[in-house]
């Protein structure tokens, strides 16, 4: 028989299920859809060597290359695992406290997405985050997953179903069948390092040093896998050789040579998983195709750039950057269907 404590705190938490990602954090509520979609971003105050939080989410995001000297603006995650156990764990409390209205009884059950290459140690530790935050239990599930039960993908069906989900720190490439995972990659290598060739792209042809959310700005405005326009945008930062502020004309074709190393890579990761498909699988992908999914699958003409090189139709999901999370949410409500793809540690 439940204890009493038992009984209220299922009547005073919800059921999450949590896209903890390296740029942003969403969070949907069972029965409710998407109810917090902020950048995970910490400001932490070091005062006298104790270091407490100030700020989280949109709030932190602001600070970021404009504190102090006393005040960090850190993102705890590093490539879609854990690289701040602390300040992971207070980002959790602080997001669980927001959906349940600061109401600090609440311990709910929380599912939460991983990259598929992250190791049992880096899974174990987003699971013991979350518990030390509130959790009353918490459950893990494969991004790539995730990100095909989101777009709809039929992959409990005996038929091949590919899906590309590029984020901020990795992109999960994999091809599924039969409620299951027949192969999958996860490379290091996304919307960070897009931003980090913009800024090495900026520094190295206009001398002209730029910030990561300045990068970010301007992959978002005129970023493209392929040039298609003669756009141009005004990019503000310092002249490298005086020091001083500086303002150029950037041209749609430089993003497309900038960002073509780090494309490169990714296509490079998705001929691979094309090449180790089954024979049978990879008939259906010529009908399927693949999906895009992830903030990467909002760069101009991504999807036209993998048509080009792979020959394979390629779809856009509906809502590329809440898809892994309306995905996770999915598997929450109905867990009876997907069990099996749900793992603890």
């Amino acid at each position: 028989m439940k204890s009493i404590f038992g009984k209220l705190s299922e009547i005073w938490s919800t059921d999450m299920a949590i896209d903890l990602g390296t740029a942003n954090t969403l969070v949907v509520i069972k029965g409710k859809g998407v109810v917090l979609n902020e950048p995970s971003v910490v400001a932490v105050v070091d005062e006298k060597g104790k270091k407490s939080v100030i700020a989280v989410g949109d709030e932190a995001k602001t600070m970021l290359g404009r504190t102090p000297g006393n005040i960090q603006a850190i993102r705890p995650l590093k490539n879609g695992v854990i690289a701040d156990f602390i300040v992971t764990e207070e980002m959790i409390k602080h997001f669980i406290k927001k959906v349940h209205n600061r109401k600090s009884f609440a311990n709910p059950r929380i599912l939460i997405c991983v990259p598929t290459g992250s190791t049992p140690v880096e899974r174990k530790a987003i699971q013991d985050s979350a518990l030390a935050a509130g959790a009353r239990r918490v459950q893990l599930i494969e991004e790539p997953i995730a990100a095909a039960i989101g777009a709809n993908l039929p992959i409990q069906e005996a038929t091949g179903s590919m899906v590309v989900d590029i984020g901020g720190g990795t992109t999960e490439i994999a091809v599924m069948s039969l409620g299951g995972v027949v192969y999958s990659n996860s490379m290091r290598i996304a919307g960070d390092s897009m931003d980090q060739a913009l800024i090495y792209y900026m520094r190295k042809k206009f001398n002209l040093l730029i910030g990561d959310a300045t990068a970010e700005k301007l992959k978002k405005e005129i970023g493209t896998a392929l040039a298609t326009s003669n756009n141009t945008y005004q990019v503000k930062g310092r002249d490298i050789r005086s020091g001083t502020p500086k303002e150029i004309s950037l041209k749609e074709e430089d993003t497309a040579e900038a960002l073509n190393q780090t494309l490169s890579q990714i296509m490079a990761g998705i001929k691979d998983a094309l090449e180790n498909t089954p024979p049978e699988l990879s008939a259906d992908l010529v009908d399927m195709g693949l999906t895009l999914t992830g903030g990467g699958a909002l760069l101009k003409n991504m999807d036209k750039f993998i048509a080009k090189e792979t020959g394979l139709p390629v779809q856009i999901a509906d809502d590329p950057l809440a898809c892994v999370a309306i995905g996770t949410g999915k598997a929450l409500e109905q867990e009876e269907i997907f069990s099996t793809i749900l793992s603890e540690y």
